[in-house]
């Protein structure tokens, strides 16, 4: 009967460690996701480092014009759009940009909410379940 107890104990330890680790992490993806929505644009998101500054226009503008022309060996001459064109490319580009962050910001808010839930119901559980396997051993000893 001890060799079983102390086995569920380990257990329940363990799942409430579990949980509790999760539910920081998740916390703090969670605040991160929330930070990112409040502004997609300025968003700590790595996948949109690469290409075009979309921090204004003019930024934009330099970076498409000083980047190489994609013909082949470069020998072909580089198309430069107008600025009408190159306005167009740029708010395509920003709201594009906008729309990825903000939907990956409301995944990460709702699977890491649900995470929370999560733990939250497993901890209140087996925390429960420890005392009252702590109240039984007191009891029969």
């Amino acid at each position: 009967m001890e060799k079983t107890n102390r086995m569920a104990q380990i257990y329940g330890y363990a799942v409430c460690l579990v949980t509790v680790i999760t539910f920081l992490i998740s916390i703090a993806a969670l605040v991160g996701a929330i930070f990112d929505l409040s502004d997609p644009l300025h968003a700590s998101n790595f996948a949109f480092r690469e290409g075009p500054s979309l921090a204004s226009f003019e930024n934009y503008k330099m970076d498409v014009l000083k980047s190489p022309p994609k013909g082949e060996g470069g020998s072909a001459p580089a198309y430069v759009p107008d600025d009408q064109t190159l306005h167009a490319m740029y708010d395509a580009a920003k709201n594009d940009r906008i729309q990825s962050v903000r939907l990956g910001a409301r995944r990460t808010i709702t699977v890491d909410s649900l995470l929370i839930i999560m733990c939250i119901v497993l901890f209140t559980t087996h925390w429960s379940w420890l005392r009252r396997l702590a109240r039984k051993e007191a009891e029969s000893a």
